[in-house]
């Protein structure tokens, strides 16, 4: 079993900063990629950014140059922070994690969140 808890989800006022945390803990081998997705009410859910092992980073274009996604390998734990927001980041946060759960898997796994809600007000 695989869980990832998620923190730091609030309500802040345009402009303003906030740090999402998720740490993936249970029965780990190995994590490939790590991730954040949002969700708006009624929308689908979109990649935010990604952190392979390797740190090689994607982001979508609607956050580039305003968040930061790292990683700390020891920790399990990928770090998004998202600063200059805006009312459009509205939604719920989710962590994904993409790992191999013990030595003798044979292929990855996709893990999620419960998700955070970040709600933005202008």
């Amino acid at each position: 079993q695989v869980e990832l808890a998620e923190s730091g989800g609030g309500l802040v006022q345009a402009g303003e900063s906030l740090r999402l945390s998720c740490t993936a803990s249970g029965s780990i081998f190995s994590i490939n990629a790590m991730g954040w997705y949002r969700q708006a009410p009624g929308k689908q859910r979109d990649v935010v950014a990604t952190i392979t092992s390797g740190r090689r980073l994607n982001y979508a274009d609607s956050v580039k140059g305003r968040f930061i996604i790292s990683r700390d390998n020891a920790k399990n734990t990928v770090y998004l922070q998202m600063n200059s927001l805006k009312p459009e980041d509205t939604a719920v946060y989710y962590c994904n994690a993409n790992l191999y759960p013990s030595r003798s898997s044979t292929r990855s796994y996709d893990y999620w969140g419960q998700g955070t809600q970040v709600t933005v007000s202008s």
